[in-house]
């Protein structure tokens, strides 16, 4: 395979912007994702009446649908009913919306898995249940979440390959113009393999940092 290095200077520029809007839009459903999931995780686990049963419709909804199909409903179904999303908005609702229900999973496993021995102690010593939340529950369950965490950062990183179907100038979609302009099909796909690469190699370093820092603060190092 003979590579047009020429070709690929000229359009790293562009792969450049186009990784920069990924990455943003990333962080933001990233983290909006997080806030989500963390409040449908807290109303599961409370069972809370009436609002449990609306999550659990949210869950299993996001769960079982393509992002693609969501993205495609926002932009091109909400216009119908009077509400216009431009494509950055789509993007982030669509990738909150699906990155909730993974992290309800993740936070709720995590909730479940704090014992309930611990939660019962703590209120004998006279913790209000806001306090044991904060204090007791919510940093064990946090720190046990980490591994689930970040392979739903990683997961929803290489979800947003899809936002090019709303015309949203991500790496995607730049790579699919560049083929369809030049031709340069080897050329285009390296650059978008290197990229998500780039993008994704620093979250598993991270999260590989996190595991082994969270397993030797649990068990000591051997």
């Amino acid at each position: 395979m003979l590579m047009d290095f020429a070709f690929i200077q000229k359009v790293i520029p562009m792969y450049l912007e186009a990784g920069w809007l990924t990455l943003r839009l990333s962080v933001i459903g990233i983290l909006l994702s997080f806030v989500l999931g963390l409040f449908c995780a807290l109303i599961k686990y409370f069972k809370i009446f009436g609002i449990r049963r609306i999550v659990d419709v949210y869950i299993e909804f996001s769960r079982n649908t393509p992002l693609l199909i969501q993205l495609f409903f926002l932009y091109f179904a909400f216009p119908r009913m009077g509400v216009k999303l431009s494509s950055v908005q789509c993007a982030i609702i669509g990738l909150t919306f699906l990155g909730g229900s993974y992290m309800e999973e993740t936070f709720r496993s995590a909730l479940e898995s704090v014992s309930k021995v611990q939660i019962e102690s703590a209120q004998c010593i006279g913790l209000t249940n806001r306090q044991v939340i904060q204090y007791v529950i919510l940093p064990q369950a946090i720190s046990v979440s980490v591994p689930g965490f970040c392979a739903n950062i990683m997961f929803l990183i290489k979800e947003t390959s899809v936002f090019s179907a709303v015309a949203l100038a991500d790496l995607m979609y730049v790579a699919k113009d560049l083929i369809g302009l030049y031709y340069k099909t080897d050329e285009a796909l390296t650059l978008l393999v290197v990229f998500y690469f780039i993008l994704l190699i620093p979250v598993s370093v991270l999260a590989s940092f996190a595991e082994r820092r969270l397993r030797y603060a649990q068990f000591g190092r051997h």
